[in-house]
């Protein structure tokens, strides 16, 4: 909302500043508010365009997350606004396009009724009643503006929440055109349908030129013709004044030359290509940096429909909570998906993982080249078959709000389903360590809806909570598991998960009773709640968050948000 009326704002203030600096010519013509409304549009089309490619740059943001240069974690937190703000600036681009495009609808219907044969360099026209569609189809202003309309249709009705969900390809293949759109952007500018003038000394807007054969059709009054030398041959009468400084300085101005018109510098240039530039540099620094492929060490299958990929990679670091984005040319040549890590490399080992749901037809061929079966999900141990996997590039790590899990004294994970994965990697790097961390009290609360998903993670929550045992530090993690749906509770049971059976809780949490019971065993403390699963529960997490509690502690939410 903010930045909305940002935009407002600066939508309004560029009108005034047009409407008060439009030029005689154009009000003449009856053109003008037309023009300051595209005009001022295509000022905030140009604050927008420029950015909404940095939250893109996935390369420097993951700097500045990781960087000594942003100290503060209130400042860190804003870089996780970044697909908000993408999207925010998405938005305001289809709302200001389509005011853009009706102003020049008018500008064009305009341009074509009140041509003016005085002023033939300020005409978009070439003459009276030419048909405003020629305006529109046969300039390039006029054509790149049709098809970048047609381009920004696609990429915001690909971008609705439902084709996102329904068919991933779409949108991320339309999402691309923005390429397209932005050398459309730099064509478009080039027309230069708002001119200004040149010679405004020479000649002044409204002035009178004697030497024009217009003038022949005005109608001047009868004693302005003695004071011009061209148009009298007696001298003025001795008891009459000269009446000519009169003349020239109380009603008209007396022009030397005729009006000269320039196109103004297309503005967008300098808007568009610094931010578009650093987009292309990072896009060049990541293909370079992915072009080798990984090795995958080992494939794990398990329940439901999930699977493990373990790799190595030479020369390559990342955090706890950061994101890859995975590449398999067999599988597509051009589609690339982001997973979390759930296992990062650390001095002692190179390995690193993903956990991936099959849910869609680019997870679904990836498995079948991994697996040499498709029905083996039912196992768990690593496949040690002999063949050779498909080639798989690695774009990142990028980072993710989880990053500042291990930097509160106090932190609530909350997972739903596969959504715990950002956590698995926080979980693994406390079982290598957790005394070099801010981090003392974990509270790790895990949803799901059949008791085998628990399975994913059981070994690591098992081995971490004995851990911690040993150390006599029980108290480091709550966990709580909670099943919202009770067939096969039995499967669970066993020796091997002895220590999960008691944190195992039926039905779903009762958030609010959850959080003032956290809070009144940590008063007076800033409490990091990181949430990865179904919007219903972050909505509700992100409103308690911001909710007051009598204990005087403070929760700040962070929500996963690939961007």
């Amino acid at each position: 909302f903010f930045w909305l009326s940002l935009n407002v704002w600066l939508f309004w203030k560029t009108f005034l500043l047009y409407y008060q600096g439009l030029q005689y010519y154009y009000l003449h013509q009856m053109l003008g508010l037309g023009l300051c409304v595209s005009r001022a549009s295509a000022s905030v089309l140009n604050l927008n365009c420029c950015l909404v490619l940095l939250p893109m740059c996935r390369v420097l943001l993951a700097f500045l997350r990781g960087s000594q240069k942003v100290a503060s974690r209130k400042t860190r937190r804003l870089l996780d606004k970044s697909k908000t703000f993408h999207v925010t600036c998405g938005v305001t681009i289809c709302i200001f396009s389509v005011l853009h495009v009706a102003a020049h609808l008018v500008n064009a219907l305009n341009f074509s009724e009140n041509y003016n044969e005085d002023f033939l360099a300020l005409n978009a026209a070439n003459y009276r009643g030419e048909d405003p569609r020629k305006l529109l189809f046969a300039t390039v202003p006029g054509l790149t503006g049709v098809i970048m309309v047609l381009v920004l249709f696609l990429m915001c009705t690909a971008s609705t929440y439902a084709i996102r969900v329904s068919n991933y390809d779409v949108f991320w293949y339309t999402h691309n055109l923005f390429f397209v759109f932005y050398m459309l952007l730099m064509l478009h500018v080039s027309g230069g349908v708002l001119k200004y003038q040149t010679n405004l000394e020479e000649h002044p807007p409204g002035c009178f030129n004697p030497n024009k054969t217009l003038r022949q059709n005005m109608t001047v009054p009868k004693a302005f013709d003695q004071p011009f030398p061209d148009y009298t041959t007696e001298p003025f009468p001795e008891d009459l004044a000269v009446p000519e400084p009169f003349v020239q300085n109380n009603f008209m101005r007396i022009c030397s030359e005729e009006p000269k018109f320039q196109s103004h510098f297309p503005e967008t240039w300098f808007w568009i290509s610094g931010p578009l530039c650093l987009y292309c540099v990072e896009r060049l620094y990541r293909y370079i940096r992915s072009n080798k492929p990984v090795t995958i060490t080992s494939v794990i299958s398990h329940p439901s429909n999930v699977l493990e990929v373990r790799m190595m990679k030479d020369d390559f670091k990342a955090r706890p909570g950061q994101y890859v984005i995975l590449h398999c040319p067999r599988v597509s040549a051009l589609e690339s998906h982001p997973f979390t890590l759930t296992m990062c490399p650390t001095d002692t080992k190179a390995t690193f993982g993903v956990h991936l749901k099959v849910v869609g037809d680019w997870t679904e061929r990836f498995r079948d080249l991994l697996l040499l079966h498709s029905n083996q999900d039912t196992e768990i141990l690593p496949i040690f078959q002999q063949r050779r996997y498909p080639k798989l590039y690695v774009d990142g790590p990028f980072g993710s709000p989880f990053e500042e899990s291990l930097n509160y004294e106090v932190s609530i994970c909350v997972a739903g389903g596969i959504g715990v994965t950002p956590f698995a990697s926080v979980l693994n790097t406390l079982l290598d360590g957790w005394k070099c961390y801010k981090l003392r009290r974990l509270y790790f609360i895990w949803v799901c809806r059949d008791i085998e998903s628990f399975r994913w993670f059981a070994d690591l929550l098992c081995m971490l909570h004995n851990k911690l045992w040993q150390e006599n530090r029980p108290d480091y993690i709550n966990i709580q598991l909670y099943l919202s749906q009770t067939d096969g509770i039995q499967k669970i049971i066993g020796e091997k998960y002895q220590a999960l059976n008691s944190r195992l809780l039926l039905g779903r949490p009762r958030w609010k009773l959850l959080l003032d019971e956290i809070a009144k065993c940590n008063r007076r403390k800033t409490i990091g709640v990181f949430c990865c699963g179904p919007s219903k529960i972050s909505k509700i997490l992100h409103k308690l968050s911001n909710s007051s509690n009598s204990y005087g502690t403070r929760f700040e939410y962070n929500k996963e948000s690939f961007s």
